[in-house]
């Protein structure tokens, strides 16, 4: 049986954002791109439309920042062991070219020379801060010494003779000579932490920038300081980056203050102060100028373009998720379909799939989960129904787009999964409780079960509830009223139960378990087995029914996705590697042949699927 399956559409993770940690964010050298990281992941993202956009997951250990080569074939890429990876950016596969081990501990900050011949490294260490060496042997040219606590930054003048720059923890600044690279004198004008240094593109000057949110402006060929920003105090937060503009006349400055200046380097003046919001999260911790874009990163991993023309609205925001990707639904509203995602951090993002090709997403307003989303489903009333490891079930009205303080229910215990039927009942299955709710009120409780509640499900008519149990069976209850009755009919599987679904007609219940099965009961015939299906190496972990009624899918612990046909066990459509390194933590259907899976790289992608 022929069938294709193809990647639509990868929607990507943010930036990895820590408090009071700068974020280096890297340019390209053609204008095209921009480099950021999270988790072991670089992310190469389009800067015209930032929906475009290729992932790189070779490393071992947490990325800290990447840098393309002058020449823009390469980038080279550190983690947090002391790592450097130098691989290609023109194929898909990113071959590696080269690999070394700098220094002993995280890498802060990376810089080439412009004939990308040499490499500095900065960054934490045992023995030594930063090393500068070439990028095809390894070989050392110089030290990068004279710091006593790790360095944050580094930068290389893009013209010769070369000058190297320092910026580290110590509030000290240093001066080097090169190539080979010698030291020469401490830059000793900042009293706090400098974050960052940075030449401008015509080597005539460089900038540091401090927490103690002053900037300095020093002659690019001799180091001698020339000049500060804004009098007494560029900012009134730390300062954690600068990015001087193309024709090296103006730079701009990203703080803690939650602003972004743009600076005549000059007049030593700030021209526009663009406000970035009043929120802990509007920190801006990274700054990026290439061509005519000036991009800010938030604490919130939000990408901010900004806009000169009106400092306080950003031409455009990239929102989603920047922690890993729990579980998401799919909902049509007006004829559009919309995915809704939750993660990690209690973050629901929206995303539409009209806009998906543009990047744009939204998120609800007000406050919302404060813990992991465990499980996202709609409900007939077009509510987003949710359940978090903070101990609540929400419910928030899809249109509004905002969440309500009302509608929360708070659980006794934690509740791990989430199920709508018809007459605005829900089901949550809550560690050692599963609990029955109407119209957003907890109606019945069952306590102390005999074995563990993983996972429940209704019965879309709402007639019965199953739970399925750690004990390797699914218990079936019927609804009566507001009561959950126990019939005392159990299913059997093979294994600990991961999740289930009903088919979307009711006519099936589809049930996979640690022990790699997949298995379809016919409700209609006592929850007789239809069918049996294998084919996963590790446990599945999520499942979801086709609008068709006839396929499912599911993702498991070994990356894989499968999907199946009810009637023909044999039928099995595989979607290999779907989310590199990372399995799929959720997947939903859009229409009969398009599916989207999440993963705990967080991002989503879209895949079309024809029989």
């Amino acid at each position: 049986m022929p069938y294709a399956i193809t990647l639509l559409n990868n929607f990507c993770i943010l930036p990895q954002m820590e408090r009071g940690v700068a974020k280096v964010i890297g340019g390209d050298p053609k204008g095209n791109n921009f480099l950021y990281t999270n988790g072991k992941c670089v992310i190469i993202r389009n800067i015209e439309n930032p929906a475009i956009a290729d992932i790189y997951t070779e490393h071992a250990h947490q990325v800290t920042v990447a840098k393309y080569a002058p020449s823009g074939f390469y980038i080279a890429s550190g983690d947090a062991s002391g790592k450097i990876r130098i691989w290609d950016t023109t194929q898909k596969e990113h071959l590696l070219k080269y690999e070394y081990t700098p220094i002993s501990g995280k890498v802060k900050d990376i810089a080439w020379t412009e004939d990308s011949k040499r490499i500095a490294v900065v960054g934490d260490g045992r023995e030594k801060f930063g090393a500068v060496f070439l990028w095809d042997s390894g070989s050392s040219v110089g030290e990068v010494s004279g710091h006593s606590k790790l360095i944050n930054s580094v930068d290389i003048r893009q013209k010769r003779p070369y000058r190297l720059a320092t910026a580290s923890d110590d509030t000290c600044g240093s001066f080097f000579e090169g190539p080979p690279f010698k030291f020469k004198f401490t830059l000793r004008d900042h009293s706090q932490f400098v974050n960052c240094v940075r030449f401008s593109p015509d080597g005539g000057r460089f900038a540091t920038a401090s927490a103690d949110g002053q900037i300095f402006i020093y002659d690019g060929a001799t180091g001698e300081r020339v000049s500060s920003l804004g009098g007494e105090k560029a900012h009134k937060g730390g300062i954690y980056a600068v990015s001087w503009s193309p024709d090296s006349s103006q730079l701009i400055s990203a703080s803690g203050d939650k602003t972004v200046k743009l600076w005549d380097v000059g007049a030593g003046t700030a021209v526009t102060t663009f406000n970035m919001g009043t929120d802990v999260t509007d920190q801006q911790l990274g700054c990026l100028w290439q061509k005519d874009h000036l991009i800010s990163i938030s604490l919130s991993g939000y990408i901010n373009y900004l806009d000169k023309n009106n400092p306080d609205r950003p031409i455009r925001t990239v929102k989603g998720h920047s922690k890993s990707i729990q579980c998401l639904t799919v909902h049509k509203s007006e004829g559009r379909s919309y995915i809704y995602s939750g993660s990690h951090d209690g973050h629901i993002n929206i995303l539409s799939l009209i806009k998906w090709s543009t990047g744009e997403n939204d998120c609800f307003s007000g406050k919302g989960h404060s813990n992991q989303v465990s499980k996202v489903v709609t409900d007939e009333a077009d509510e987003l129904v949710t359940c978090s490891m903070d101990d609540t079930l929400r419910y928030t009205n899809i249109n509004k787009k905002e969440y309500s303080a009302s509608d929360v229910v708070k659980m006794d215990f934690q509740p791990k999964s989430v199920s709508a039927a018809a007459r605005g009942l829900s089901l949550a299955v809550c560690i050692g409780q599963v609990v029955l709710l109407k119209d957003k009120k907890k109606v019945f409780t069952l306590d102390n079960l005999d074995y563990e509640a993983e996972v429940g499900v209704i019965h879309p008519g709402g007639t019965t509830a199953a739970v399925g149990g750690a004990d390797g069976k699914v218990h079936l209850y019927s609804v009566q009223g507001n009561t959950l009755k126990d019939e005392g009919q159990t299913i059997e599987v093979k294994g600990p139960v991961t999740d289930m679904a009903y088919s979307n007609d009711g006519a099936y219940l589809a049930v996979i378990d640690e022990k790699k099965t997949a298995a379809v009961f016919d409700v209609a015939d006592g929850y007789s087995v239809k069918n049996e299906f294998y084919g996963h190496h590790a446990k599945p972990v999520s499942l979801a029914w086709s609008p068709d009624n006839e396929h499912f899918a599911t993702g498991g612990m070994d990356m894989m996705v499968f999907v199946w046909t009810v009637g023909d066990a044999d039928k099995r459509i595989k979607v290999p590697d779907t989310h590199r390194l990372h399995h799929v933590s959720s997947l939903a259907w859009v229409d009969e042949h398009t599916l989207v899976t999440a993963s705990h790289d967080a991002s989503i992608k879209q895949w079309t699927i024809k029989y």
